[in-house]
């Protein structure tokens, strides 16, 4: 079956809760979040790329990362990330599977040191995608539907104002969605998922020059 005849990922509703219904996303909670500071909403999306070991897809490790249970002997990349305690709100796999580790309602942590519009420490007020992908390959179009569907029901409950890559609010520190990751299409699908009605605030994105052909 090509990625043209395969079903488009399902609609979202995220409910008061801040998780999608279990029908609509895979569900995996990760224990790497805490509650957002007091007075604290989440108006920012960022949006990052993940494959472990990189430049592979499939398989249960990113999950396992989120989930603190990563066995760090099964490749010699998952030495470095012992340490690490990381987890998006959710992860879009290259058929568009969504899976969801957060509620959105919570701080996950995924931004690390970050800045967006001279506000520090973005998981504060924001929510994490991660797309399964690198810095050098395009992303699928299943991608985009799901990314642009997901928005939008994030639209709904959240005061999302902006959408930014983790890139552009950990300059010099990382690097990703990266540049296959096209914004000019993922703005279309969302505005043609979710037309623009009379008082609803635009979502701003970052100014892109130019994307990788």
């Amino acid at each position: 079956m090509t990625e043209q005849q395969k079903p488009l990922p399902p609609y979202f509703a995220i409910g008061a809760d801040g998780w999608c219904r279990p029908d609509e996303v895979v569900r995996q909670s990760s224990p790497n979040c805490d509650a957002r500071p007091e007075g604290c909403v989440a108006d920012l999306l960022v949006i990052h790329n993940i494959s472990l070991p990189p430049g592979q897809f499939g398989g249960p490790y990113i999950a396992d990362l989120f989930g603190n249970r990563l066995d760090y002997d099964a490749h010699p990349y998952f030495e470095q990330l012992r340490p690490l305690r990381v987890s998006s709100h959710f992860l879009i796999l290259r058929d568009g599977g969504v899976v969801q580790f957060v509620s959105a309602n919570d701080r996950a942590w995924h931004a690390g040191a970050s800045c967006f519009e001279g506000r520090e420490r973005c998981n504060d007020f924001s929510i994490g995608i991660e797309l399964e992908g690198t810095d050098f390959e395009q992303f699928s179009a299943l991608q985009y539907h799901a990314l642009a569907t997901l928005t939008h029901a994030l639209q709904l409950r959240y005061p999302l104002a902006a959408v930014a890559g983790h890139e552009h609010i950990a300059p010099g520190r990382k690097t990703d969605p990266g540049p296959f990751f096209d914004w000019t299409q993922y703005q279309q699908a969302l505005a043609g998922h979710a037309p623009k009605t009379p008082g609803e605030p635009a979502l701003r994105f970052p100014a892109i020059d130019k994307k990788v052909n």
